[in-house]
């Protein structure tokens, strides 16, 4: 579903209509799954200056495959009142969905995330501890400074060893980590042993600010 919006060039400031998918059903449109995962399903192209844009909307990711929703929502793109009882909507009407992952993101890089993890069979819960485990590692390694609030990214499994990828930025530069797949399997276990640590229902959001609470 497209819905039409008028965004201004971030280089020019020159204001255009653009359409953009605030529905996104991959089972009906599978062509658009390819593209959430590169990102340009988020991404305009000001006619002005040639300059490529970020869209910021809201969407709604739906892969009925995977059993998975993923509520798009920018920061301050909704007043927070409203955005309860838009949750509360969405909620109600997934109930029928038996089975279901229900997850709400900031941006367009957390929701490709998620799209990259869970088709990789892989849980987001666990992967925030993994991340979590990992930074810390790295900062009594001197990993660097504010090494505990990078916005790490998992990107794919690699190898025969199915070691887990990862990206982060660090010193201005995005830098690549390979985590052992045994890291995985350790946090699942803290994850199995702690079920009160488990999302309560809804769109929750599985993040770096949800893993603090508890390990922070």
């Amino acid at each position: 579903m497209k819905t039409n919006i008028i965004a201004k060039c971030s280089s020019c400031g020159e204001p255009h209509g653009i359409s953009y998918y605030s529905g996104i059903n991959v089972a009906e449109e599978p062509e658009l799954k390819n593209m959430v995962k590169d990102g340009s399903l988020f991404l305009w192209e000001c006619p002005h200056c040639g300059k490529t844009n970020l869209i910021s909307g809201q969407t709604i990711y739906h892969d009925p495959e995977e059993r998975l929703m993923i509520w798009l929502l920018p920061p301050g793109f909704v007043a927070e009142d409203k955005v309860r009882v838009i949750e509360e909507s969405l909620t109600a009407a997934s109930e029928t969905l038996e089975g279901y992952t229900f997850r709400r993101v900031d941006d367009a890089g957390s929701l490709i995330e998620k799209v990259n993890l869970f088709d990789a069979g892989l849980e987001d819960t666990v992967i925030e501890i993994v991340k979590y485990v990992t930074k810390m590692e790295l900062a009594q390694k001197g990993g660097g400074a504010g090494i505990m609030d990078a916005p790490m990214k998992f990107f794919r499994i690699e190898g025969s060893d199915h070691e887990l990828a990862f990206t982060y930025p660090s010193e201005g530069q995005m830098q690549g980590l390979q985590v052992g797949f045994n890291v995985y399997e350790d946090c699942a276990g803290i994850l199995r042993r702690n079920p009160s640590i488990k999302p309560a229902g809804g769109f929750p959001k599985i993040d770096q600010e949800w893993v603090t609470r508890f390990f922070g």
